[in-house]
């Protein structure tokens, strides 16, 4: 009996375990979210395997100009052999005869190297751009990354203070609406009072329960961010009063922006230096190339199969060659090629200086809109304030039957207006100070 308590007492830990191990949440600050993110988002692993393909393309680019040894065999057996006819009597008949044997095996190794080829040396710069290219982008997906979590993250905390103060709302009103039954059913105010406490209740609740839902989509589309899979339980430890405070830094407006560190013109100046590549490698096809190798080789003949016997008969044979390819005339095809390179080369010049110019207008641009979610956080603050206090005078007011209830419905309108562009400015300095941080170059790593 002992022995199956204990056992029973083992399954029953187990499953505990992994009820627990099934109900454990991931708890993430919006800076632990990023990093998670950086390191786990699907957008970032796909980068981080193209860096990994670029070196490869590198290695194998570098490896077309070192030795290549490359050995074949060859078995042949005529199933009919080819007849040869000879007038060997000078008798005007001709006699046939067959040479050769039936069958024959050979075996060869050839070392060939490249010794000169302008397309070579190019290609190998171009792979080395082709890497560049690669990290640059890995490092663009992490900023993109890095911008949409910041927004994730923020549309879940405004969800989550959006139902927070609908909550609110909605007690307040269901409690004014006793009240107003009350006073009704005393003779004291008319039903249209009442009707307008439920159509405002109605609208409130309902607008509570699609927020419910987009809470739901709000955490999914948080987990698609980070890279998880879209069921995964989040608790966020960050808050959204706490994250707006801690984002509001007119220190960033006095920035002086450098394009030359940004990505984007990174991005540029390596896609002008791939097409000066490119030009130098439609030139360099104009250049001789020269390759030489040597191989070496046996070979077997015989009547039947017997390749394998310890008296069979091998011939060598080796070669060293050199080859040496000259362009001389290509009917004008390479100078149209690289007339095309050319004229890619003077688009990338233009595109360079227009991403130059686009860089700056950006940052000026972001940081006004920062600006303007600063100015706007702290007039939807002020306007808060007010509007609560005249909601709180018009409802004291209604109950005291010195206003009506449209009156008291234009207060209630105007205070639920104000706390959505309050709750919505709170969320526009999280995300305009990223963008910000984003344009100006100066994102936190």
């Amino acid at each position: 009996m002992k022995m199956k308590q204990k056992l029973i007492l083992f399954f029953v830990g187990v499953c505990c375990l992994g009820l627990q191990g099934q109900e454990k949440s991931m708890r993430l600050s919006l800076d632990e979210a990023i990093a998670f993110a950086i390191e786990n988002s699907y957008n970032t692993k796909a980068s981080k395997n193209g860096i990994s393909s670029a070196k490869e393309t590198v290695k194998e680019t570098s490896a077309t100009g070192l030795p290549q040894l490359n050995a074949s065999f060859d078995y042949q057996n005529f199933l009919k052999q080819p007849v040869s006819l000879a007038d060997f009597n000078d008798d005007g008949i001709d006699e046939q005869f067959v040479f050769g044997k039936k069958q024959n095996l050979s075996a060869s190794v050839t070392l060939s190297q490249l010794i000169f080829d302008g397309s070579y040396l190019v290609a190998l710069q171009a792979s080395k751009a082709y890497l560049k290219i690669s990290e640059q982008a890995n490092e663009k997906t992490e900023i993109l990354t890095r911008e949409a979590v910041v927004n994730a993250y923020g549309t879940v905390l405004v969800a989550e203070k959006s139902l927070d103060i609908l909550a609110g709302n909605v007690n307040i009103l269901e409690k004014n609406l006793h009240d107003a039954k009350k006073i009704y059913e005393n003779g004291f105010n008319e039903q249209e009072d009442v009707e307008q406490l439920e159509i405002t209740l109605g609208t409130l609740k309902n607008q509570r329960n699609n927020l419910e839902r987009m809470k739901s989509i709000a955490y999914q589309m948080l987990n698609l961010a980070l890279g998880n899979p879209i069921s995964t339980d989040l608790v966020l430890t960050d808050s959204l009063d706490t994250l707006t405070t801690s984002n509001i830094d007119l220190g960033l407006l006095s920035e002086t922006f450098d394009f030359s560190n940004h990505i984007d013109f990174k991005i540029a100046a390596n896609d002008r230096e791939s097409k000066r590549l490119l030009m130098q490698l439609e030139r360099s096809k104009a250049l001789p190339s020269l390759s030489a190798f040597v191989n070496y080789g046996n070979q077997a003949f015989s009547d039947s199969f017997s390749f394998f016997n310890g008296d069979q008969q091998w011939f060598d044979s080796s070669l060293l060659g050199v080859s040496l390819t000259v362009p001389i005339f290509s009917s004008f095809a390479r100078k149209s090629r690289t007339a095309q390179a050319r004229i890619a080369l003077e688009t990338a010049d233009v595109r360079l200086e227009e991403t130059k110019q686009r860089l700056s207008l950006m940052a000026q641009k972001a940081k006004n809109e920062y600006q303007l979610s600063v100015e706007n956080y702290t007039t939807a603050k002020r306007n808060l304030r007010l509007s609560e206090r005249i909601e709180k005078k018009q409802r004291i007011k209604f109950f005291e039957g010195i206003s009506s209830s449209f009156d008291l419905l234009q207060a209630q309108n105007q205070l639920y207006t104000q706390q959505q562009n309050y709750v919505q400015s709170m969320l526009d300095v999280i995300a305009k100070k990223v963008a910000l941080e984003n344009a100006l170059n100066v994102s936190k790593k």
